[in-house]
């Protein structure tokens, strides 16, 4: 197969005014180096300070340990940069009222001039843009359970961005909160294919594995840069690809956590985008922050496999 289909070129001068690629994420991208695409929600919104700014200098330094160059994506003042610096992860990490964008978001975050951390699927759309292979995250978005007396409508638009856009995403699964069932199916649906990286179920981010056996497992990173090829020669979005927490609990001891916030959300309404964040500060009280914990090592631990990729991809290309 032609090593072209291995990386993807981009013409900087084409870019919109209101995107921005900066260095070294820049120079790397021109000279064909390898690049990892990492997001910020996480940093304004999925861990407390100061661990939130920890992990996101963690997630940079393992990129880099593997040489390739970490790229972490936010809106900054209506602009959309890949590869902010450390002052603005320190902003983003340490301001309150940053906004949290989606794809469907960042018009009017941008027209607006706004600053933004961006979700997966923001993420993952401008990591494409900007020529960018692989991305690294936490645990993607999916379909919510449906609460007492509702049928579940509220399904995450991670799910549509990672059926539309080329790019190996590499995650631990989904929270636990999620219908993990549902999810898998709509990916199904989507045909987005959901690879186990020495995992043979599908993990569920807190818990190493949740009872949802996975079509495909791999072992290696250099096989999963092989499968690269043939998943764009016939697909046109996502290899999303998931390996369980380094420090995951059990099902049941999860379910212990779970049970008393989700009661609480019930009882008081909690419901649409409130529910998750609601849930997950919960989670963090009832577990006393082994939640929080279990977020922070498998972040890294997704940036690095990333990046393991990334380099196993680069290889390829000169060999």
């Amino acid at each position: 197969m032609n090593k072209q289909t291995w990386s993807k070129t981009v013409n900087f001068n084409l870019l919109p005014e209101w995107f921005e690629i900066r260095e070294p994420v820049k120079t790397a991208l021109a000279e064909g180096r390898p690049v990892v695409a990492l997001e910020s929600t996480l940093i304004a919104h999925g861990l407390p300070y100061p661990m939130n700014l920890q992990t996101a200098y963690q997630a940079e330094a393992i990129v880099q340990d593997h040489n390739c160059v970490p790229a972490t994506i936010a809106v900054l003042a209506g602009k959309a940069v890949i590869g902010i610096d450390k002052a603005a992860i320190d902003q983003i990490a340490t301001s309150t009222g940053i906004e949290k964008a989606s794809r469907r978001d960042l018009p009017g975050i941008i027209y607006q001039k706004k600053s933004a951390a961006v979700t997966v699927a923001a993420s993952i759309y401008l990591a494409n843009l900007a020529g960018i292979s692989v991305f690294a995250t936490g645990g993607i978005g999916g379909v919510h359970r449906e609460l007492p007396g509702q049928m579940s409508r509220d399904i995450s638009a991670d799910l549509t961005e990672l059926a539309r856009t080329p790019i190996i995403t590499v995650c631990s699964g989904a929270k636990n909160i999620l219908d993990l069932h549902s999810t898998l199916e709509l990916l199904e649906t989507l045909s987005v294919p959901v690879v186990g990286f020495r995992c043979d179920y599908f993990p569920a981010f807190y818990v190493q594995q949740s009872e949802w056996k996975l079509p495909l497992r791999l072992n290696e990173s250099y096989q999963i840069a092989e499968l690269y090829r043939f998943h764009f020669s016939i697909n046109s979005g996502s290899l999303l690809l998931v390996q369980s927490a380094p420090n995951a609990v059990s099902q049941e001891e999860f379910q212990k956590w779970l049970q008393p916030v989700e009661q609480q959300a019930n009882r008081l309404g909690v419901h649409g985008p409130d529910r998750t964040p609601f849930l997950l500060r919960g989670l963090a009280h009832e577990s006393a922050g082994k939640t929080l914990e279990i977020n922070q090592k498998l972040i890294v631990q997704n940036a690095k496999l990333a990046a393991q990729i990334g380099r196993d991809l680069y290889s390829s290309t000169k060999s």
